[in-house]
């Protein structure tokens, strides 16, 4: 049986997910490095463990969140798609049983919110970690002047944290955003279809999705 451990010690994964990166930083995209893959994967298993789904799934979960953005390699248009495919060369020489490589590539292929769907738990739980991962520390651009409009939404966020309420049924991304540097209605302009995803994503683990921006509840 294939391990998160084993995952994370692929030389060949380690070096996808560096060269990846690599590529967006020449884009100007964000960090989607090992901060970020590891965050990812770690959210997404969390959220299946308290909502009591077997440990197994909850490793998919994992496995899927370290790898999800490897297609960034290739292209970041549909990086999704390319990623799962690649996710499925590796697995399988690596072994892993083909339901679960089913599981993992339905996953990645299903995290960018251009074509997203939250096909099973796996991907839904994949969703929600990697779009409430918004943080100051994933900005490149240290030229504060040169920013774009992604570079201030994302380095205005002070702190980002994804709660969730088991008795309530609820899952909530609280935001502390500086307005100095940010409006929250730019943080809409660009996040807002991703937090629409997310909504779909909660759903399907019969969860309430909430944003709560700044002490203020929003969505």
């Amino acid at each position: 049986m294939i391990k998160f451990d084993d995952i994370k010690n692929s030389d060949e994964i380690q070096v996808y997910i560096k060269k990846a990166d690599e590529h967006l930083s020449v884009l100007g995209y964000t960090e989607h490095s090992f901060p970020h893959v590891g965050k990812v994967a770690l959210q997404a298993k969390e959220l299946l463990e308290k909502l009591n789904y077997d440990e197994r799934t909850a490793e998919l979960a994992r496995i899927a969140g370290y790898m999800h953005d490897i297609g960034n390699v290739v292209n970041r248009i549909d990086h999704a798609q390319t990623g799962a495919i690649m996710a499925f060369r590796i697995l399988d020489n690596m072994g892993m049983d083909v339901s679960e490589i089913a599981t993992v590539i339905s996953a990645i292929g299903n995290h960018d919110e251009s074509t997203a769907v939250p096909v099973n738990a796996v991907a839904a739980a994949l969703i929600l970690a990697d779009k409430s991962d918004v943080r100051r520390t994933r900005v490149r651009n240290t030229d504060f002047a040169t920013f774009d409009i992604h570079d201030r939404v994302n380095y205005s966020v002070e702190m980002s944290k994804l709660v969730l309420s088991e008795e309530k049924r609820e899952v909530t991304l609280h935001l502390t955003i500086d307005t100095s540097i940010c409006a929250v209605m730019d943080y809409f302009e660009i996040f807002l279809e991703r937090m629409l995803l997310c909504r779909r994503a909660a759903d399907y683990l019969k969860l309430k999705f909430k944003l709560v921006v700044n002490g203020v509840e929003l969505l």
